[in-house]
């Protein structure tokens, strides 16, 4: 699957579910059964291809910046914490997730993220992009055995980061945050 089609099949379901498509605030997220939506009129092989590319797509954003960016955001952010972090960037769209990449400050912009500087609801993060593209392959062929397989056999191929790119830096140094991640420390830290 080409990126740029990957792309479009996230932005068809943030179109579907509109002004919603920008929090994953549980548990009344409508973006995760969108994108099922949308995933489940693909042919299996497609869904399986979708899902490679969501694992190359996040491991492109597995930057020791972006990280530490999300741990001020979140107040904390372990490994765990960072996949599903990036899983959620991935869902606030193209533009968003390859901004926030280049340069994590640019998280700032979001609303989503102002509101939980003031600690309002909201959350960038999403547990598991892989949930809603199984259960479109379920609903598509009414079994996950040989999806699972694929996307084994397809992980297994892959070149993957063993370790976070980019510099990285004491996230507990709020001067450090602070000259790193300017705008993101006014919200957070000031």
């Amino acid at each position: 699957m080409r990126i740029d089609e990957w792309w479009s099949l996230i932005e068809r379901a943030r179109t579907t579910v509109g002004h919603r498509a920008d929090d994953r605030n549980p548990p009344d997220d409508p973006l995760p059964g969108a994108l099922t939506d949308v995933l489940a009129a693909l042919e299996p092989a497609e869904i399986v291809d979708f899902y490679l590319k969501a694992v190359e797509v996040t491991d492109s954003a597995y930057r020791y910046p972006l990280w530490n960016a999300a741990y001020l955001i979140e107040g904390g952010c372990g490994d765990d914490g960072f996949m599903d972090f990036r899983d959620g960037l991935v869902l606030l769209g193209r533009a968003t997730f390859t901004r926030a990449v280049a340069d994590p400050d640019s998280l700032a912009d979001l609303p989503v993220v102002g509101r939980m500087s003031r600690e309002e609801s909201g959350w960038v993060g999403f547990e598991s992009l892989g949930y809603p593209i199984k259960d479109a392959y379920q609903r598509s062929q009414g079994e996950t055995d040989s999806f699972d397989a694929a996307v084994e056999a397809g992980v297994r191929a892959m070149a993957r980061p063993e370790k976070p790119t980019g510099e990285d830096w004491d996230v507990e140094d709020d001067e450090e945050m602070r000259r790193r991640l300017p705008r993101l420390a006014a919200l957070f830290l000031d």
